[in-house]
């Protein structure tokens, strides 16, 4: 870092900084997670293989769609075209809860095959499927939280050329949030 730099300059570094650590907790977070989930499975009442239902790969698609909707939104930002900017941040907020709505569906074809995530009919193996979808459902929901700061922001002009700060970060948080989901969908999907 250059001492001669703004106090502008080095505040950006230190929000981009606080972001990536934010992250790399949550990381570690559910590494340890799926490491637990392995090392687990090797228990006796571990259930080898949970088929998971559509639903959850349905999810996944518009996860990844709206990873797509939000970086086309700051493409639309930077061209100064405000309504597609707020269009696509608003796609990006529905599919969002689309993605929720089939988790819980995913969930409730689960439990529909007999496995139940809590209770005396619970298992190991369900409750972390249950521990590892609900955390991402909570970070995603601090994204959707993310998102609509960023379209009242939007609404209100506040980005403007060469202040997209809160934008850019708001897109690398839900691109991390969109990676996450893929690895915890691709590793429940293959693993066991």
């Amino acid at each position: 870092m250059n001492t001669n730099d703004t106090i502008s300059t080095k505040t950006n570094r230190a929000k981009k900084m606080m972001l990536w650590f934010g992250m790399i907790s949550m990381s570690m977070t559910f590494a340890g997670l799926t490491s637990a989930y392995v090392v687990s499975s090797s228990r006796a009442d571990w259930i080898q293989q949970i088929e998971l239902p559509f639903a959850f790969t349905l999810s996944t698609i518009l996860i990844i769609l709206s990873s797509g909707t939000f970086y086309g939104a700051l493409k639309m930002l930077r061209s100064k075209n405000t309504r597609a900017t707020q269009g696509l941040l608003l796609l990006t907020l529905v599919l969002a809860l689309a993605f929720i709505y089939f988790q819980f569906q995913g969930f409730n074809g689960i439990i529909e095959k007999g496995y139940y995530f809590t209770g005396a009919e619970s298992t190991i193996t369900t409750s972390y499927l249950y521990v590892l979808v609900l955390l991402h459902l909570a970070h995603l929901t601090a994204g959707i939280v993310v998102v609509l700061n960023v379209f009242f922001k939007t609404l209100r002009g506040k980005y403007v050329e060469g202040n997209t700060l809160g934008f850019e970060l708001a897109l690398t948080f839900w691109h991390f949030l969109d990676i996450l989901w893929v690895y915890l969908y691709l590793f429940v999907s293959f693993y066991g």
